[in-house]
């Protein structure tokens, strides 16, 4: 069996796609047999070393910038020390997850020094942007920049989604292939099982009625405003529909603002609780206009929800077509009430979408095809 070390600039406690992204590759991979370490960014008093769940975590001190969502890994005797316990480690193969980190920099050079197979994986469709036209014209600058450097390291680029790969092309890079982002349907569902709590009961939600979540990070690129809107108009013509909404985010005060009897923030919720909500819902609406390929898509397929979203990251690849749900070219407020509109009217047209959905997901979007593709990918390099 061989030894993996992946790089992920954030990883478990830190809750995002990125990060169970690493975390069930890295678990299917010790479930095979093989060693993992996480090389990840060291945050709060997290500490510099841990083993969990079989898997060992080296965190390098960091600089956490854009309140965490972008952290810069610091030189200094503790990176050194981790550099030489890392190399000890005698890994076989390195993946990188993500490309626009200096810590993804450091992974790939990591590999390059000591002649390991490295491969990167992106994550991402469009440039990271604060919603301030001079900074994020910076921060593309040196994005691109980073870019530069990191193919100087590292030859071979995967996408988790082929949205993804088209987003690499932007900077001049041809992938190689696609590493879907996946689920354990099994393992999610069983989640829900634990939890004894009935979020329609708790919030008096009508047997019958229409219930739509939206799961993620509360920020602009996730198009949550829109949906808000949306659903104040919805309501008029169907006034036993009901949102409810998990997650926090910069925009959680002005969703709370929100709050009524059919818009229903509900703050971050653990992940069984999402598993939870989930089960209880019946159309899972994510009109964000920044994706790779959202995990909680596939969370939403499994529990049988409706899916509506926008043609990002790896939507066309779950919902190829009308028959599997709605994929909407933007998050225009018209264009989404007005998906909203056709589905609402049209249950049977729902129901067959959800059971073609769900064995796409099973037949597809698996971790175990996942971890397939990444041995044959790192086996082809050894042979």
């Amino acid at each position: 069996m061989s030894t993996f070390a992946i790089f992920s600039a954030q990883y478990l406690p830190h809750m995002g796609g990125v990060e169970r992204y690493t975390y069930n590759i890295a678990s299917t991979l010790i479930r095979r047999g093989h060693k993992v370490i996480v090389v990840t960014s060291k945050t709060g008093d997290l500490p510099l070393f841990e083993n969990s769940e079989g898997i060992k975590v080296l965190r390098v001190p960091c600089l956490n910038l854009l309140e965490g969502r972008y952290p810069v890994l610091l030189p200094g005797v503790k990176f050194f020390t981790l550099w030489k316990k890392l190399k000890r480690l005698n890994v076989d193969y390195v993946m990188v997850n993500t490309r626009f980190y200096l810590h993804s920099l450091f992974g790939m050079a990591f590999a390059k020094i000591n002649c390991i197979p490295c491969i990167t994986v992106e994550h991402g469709t469009s440039h990271l942007t604060i919603h301030n036209p001079v900074w994020d014209k910076i921060g593309q600058i040196f994005e691109h920049c980073l870019t530069r450097v990191d193919r100087c390291f590292c030859k071979e680029f995967y996408g988790v989604s082929m949205a993804c790969n088209e987003w690499l092309m932007h900077f001049g890079i041809e992938s190689k292939g696609v590493i879907y982002n996946s689920i354990d349907p099994t393992a999610f569902q069983k989640l829900a099982q634990g939890e004894s709590e009935s979020f329609r009961y708790k919030n008096n939600v009508k047997p019958g009625a229409v219930a739509i979540a939206f799961t993620g990070r509360l920020i602009k690129e996730k198009g949550i405003l829109q949906l808000v809107h949306v659903m104040n108009r919805l309501h008029e013509k169907y006034p036993e529909i009901v949102l409810f909404i998990a997650g926090d985010g910069d925009l959680e005060e002005e969703i709370r603002e929100q709050k009524s009897s059919y818009i229903i923030p509900l703050g971050r919720l653990e992940y069984k609780q999402v598993a939870a909500l989930l089960s209880e819902t019946d159309i899972f609406c994510l009109p964000s206009f920044s994706e790779g390929f959202s995990t909680s898509l596939l969370e939403a397929a499994v529990w049988d929800n409706y899916i509506i979203t926008t043609a990002r990251g790896g939507a066309r690849e779950l919902l190829p077509d009308d028959a599997y749900g709605t994929v909407i070219e933007n998050n225009d407020e018209e264009t989404l009430y007005n998906a909203f509109e056709q589905i609402l009217s049209d249950p049977d047209r729902r129901a067959k979408a959800v059971e073609l959905t769900r064995k796409r997901v099973y037949s597809r979007f698996t971790w175990e095809a996942a971890v397939d593709k990444l041995e044959s990918i790192f086996e082809e390099k050894t042979n």
